[in-house]
C-alpha cells in the first residue's frame, strides 16, 4: 500500500514570457497552495486540501484544480483558466520503479494542452487565451538531495519536453536516475534509466542523453536564480528550492544521422539542486 507523506500537483500555464504555475499539495506539516509567476512566488497555507476519489480534482478553500482547468481566489491572485484536451504519456513515466517504494514518485499527467482564460496577478492581469499548459504530480517522502528538472513547451514548432535527472536512493544504494519525455510530430519519445539510457554528459552547461540510435543534446545557455519554493523533506515542507521560468535552453534531437529537431526557447522552466 502506497502511503505518501507528501503529495503535490504542478499546474503550469504559459503564454510567451508569462509563466504562472500553481502547486497545491499536502504534507505532514499541512496543506498549501504555492504560486510562482515571473515577478515572485508565494506559499499560501491551507486548512485542508481535498482530492476526489479518482485523484483528478484537487480542492482548497477558494480554489479548484483539475484536468478541465483551474479556478483560484487567493490574496492578490485570482482567475479562471480552462484546458483543452490533455496529452498524457502512453504509460507511467516511472516504468517498473512504480512498483517499488521510492523516496519520490513522479507522474506526468499532460505534456501539453491549450489554455483559455486569464489571471489577475499582483499589479497586472495576464491573458492566457491560446497559451499552453503542462501538468505533473509528485508524491513520496522527500525530493532528491541532488536533481535537475527541466520542462519546456515554448518553441517555434509544436514540441514539449520534460527531463528529470537525480541521485536516487534505492535499496541501500544510490544511482543516477533519468526520466525524460519528448512529444514532437505527434509522437512520444522516451529516455529512461529502465530503458537503458546513457548519461553521456551532465556538465553545468550541457547534458547529453543517448539511448539506442537516439541522441538528445541539451544546452543550458542561460539560467537565472529564480524564485524560492518550499519543498518536502521527510514529509515536511521544510526544504527550499529555486525555480526559474525564463531559462534559455537549446534542444537538439537526432535519430541515427537524421536530425529530428534543433529548437531553442527563452522560456524554459528549470530547477537544479544543487548540481549533479
Amino acid at each position: 500500500m502506497w502511503n505518501p507523506e507528501f503529495e503535490g500537483w504542478y499546474f503550469k500555464h504559459q503564454k510567451g514570457r508569462d509563466t504562472v504555475a500553481f502547486i497545491p499539495g499536502q504534507a505532514k506539516s499541512g496543506a498549501f497552495v504555492q504560486v510562482i509567476w515571473p515577478e515572485g512566488a508565494r506559499c499560501f497555507p491551507m486548512p485542508a486540501l481535498h482530492v476526489d476519489r479518482k485523484g483528478e480534482r484537487v480542492y482548497a478553500p477558494g480554489c479548484r484544480f483539475g484536468r478541465n482547468g483551474i479556478s483560484v481566489d487567493l490574496p492578490g491572485i485570482r482567475g479562471e483558466i480552462s484546458y483543452g484536451p490533455l496529452t498524457p504519456l502512453r504509460s507511467d513515466i516511472m516504468g517498473p520503479f512504480r512498483f517499488f517504494p521510492m523516496e519520490c514518485r513522479h507522474g506526468v499527467l499532460s505534456m501539453g494542452h491549450r489554455l483559455r482564460g486569464s489571471l489577475e496577478l499582483p499589479g497586472r492581469a495576464v491573458d492566457f487565451d491560446g497559451g499552453l499548459g503542462y501538468l505533473e504530480k509528485d508524491s513520496g517522502r522527500s525530493f532528491p538531495k541532488s536533481y535537475l528538472w527541466l520542462q519546456c513547451s515554448d518553441f517555434s514548432q509544436p514540441c514539449s519536453i520534460f527531463l528529470s535527472l537525480a541521485r536516487i536512493p534505492f535499496c541501500g544504494l544510490v544511482f543516477p536516475g533519468c526520466i525524460c519525455a519528448v512529444h514532437f510530430g505527434g509522437r512520444e519519445y522516451r529516455f529512461a534509466t529502465y530503458e537503458g539510457v546513457k548519461l553521456l554528459e551532465t556538465g553545468p552547461g550541457r547534458i547529453v542523453l543517448g539511448q539506442g540510435t537516439r541522441l538528445l543534446e541539451i544546452f543550458l545557455l542561460r539560467r537565472e536564480q529564480g524564485h524560492a519554493l518550499k519543498s518536502p523533506a521527510k514529509g515536511l515542507m521544510t526544504g527550499m528550492i529555486r525555480e526559474c521560468n525564463r531559462a534559455k535552453v537549446r534542444f537538439r534531437f537526432l535519430e541515427g544521422s537524421r536530425l529530428l529537431f534543433d529548437l531553442t526557447s527563452e522560456n524554459a522552466s528549470l530547477e537544479a539542486v544543487p548540481s549533479l
